[in-house]
């Protein structure tokens, strides 16, 4: 949504629990001539309401609010209104509060020492579809996007020492296969089937198929079957 600045001021909604905050914030919007305050709620359910009933251009949204928290309501506004963008406008800006608000549809995040032209610059910004960021902001998420990548976890290889042939002879016989069965399945000789059950009984400490079997369940190189996982 496109808005013409020339025509009329930017519609807007305030969403915040604490009244004196709210009304502080909807007097300074007041007394500017690029917005007209169309309402303000007094949670994130509230904001909800308002918007389906009014259907501002933007929500300036607090994210710490009862019954409904301001990234569900920026959630559920996104998806129920996509002609209203939204604005956070909190006092926090850890990334726990950051994240999760701009993943939800919120367009800008300013925190609450944002003075009222700032406020105005954003609520344009995300109308003409561009971000409503405070510096501050910008910078975290220029930093979050510098940090280096996690290093790949490596998966886990077979339990004990095993192989990976040697893995897989376990499982087939959790299976149920008998030496030539195994034979047939890998293309290899029975000799060279009995020479990986000897070396994996011997790094696993088993003694027979039976306990082979229990080992490889327990070690999850086999699922169980669903009769028996219930």
């Amino acid at each position: 949504m496109t808005l013409d600045t020339a025509r009329r001021p930017a519609r807007v909604l305030v969403a915040d629990d604490q009244t004196v905050v709210r009304e502080g914030i909807v007097t300074l919007l007041g007394l500017l001539p690029e917005v007209e305050v169309v309402g303000a709620a007094v949670d994130g359910e509230d904001a909800v309401r308002l918007v389906a009933e009014l259907a501002p251009d933007v929500v300036l949204m607090d994210l710490r609010m009862p019954r409904c928290d301001g990234v569900e309501a920026t959630r559920r506004i996104r998806a129920g209104h996509p002609g209203t963008q939204v604005v956070v406008l909190t006092t926090f800006a850890d990334d726990e509060s950051l994240f999760p608000a701009l993943r939800a549809g919120a367009r800008g995040y300013l925190t609450k020492d944002a003075g009222g032209e700032e406020i105005v610059r954003a609520v344009h910004s995300v109308l003409s579809g561009d971000a409503g960021l405070s510096p501050s902001i910008q910078r975290r998420l220029l930093e979050r996007l510098s940090e280096p990548e996690p290093e790949p976890v490596e998966p886990a290889g077979p339990p004990d020492g095993l192989t990976a042939r040697e893995a897989e002879v376990l499982t087939l016989i959790a299976e149920g296969l008998s030496n030539q069965e195994i034979s047939r399945r890998l293309h290899v000789s029975t000799t060279t089937v009995k020479t990986h059950i000897n070396n994996l009984f011997a790094k696993t400490g088993l003694k027979d198929r039976a306990q082979a079997v229990s080992y490889a369940y327990r070690k999850g190189l086999v699922k169980p079957p669903k009769s028996e996982m219930g």
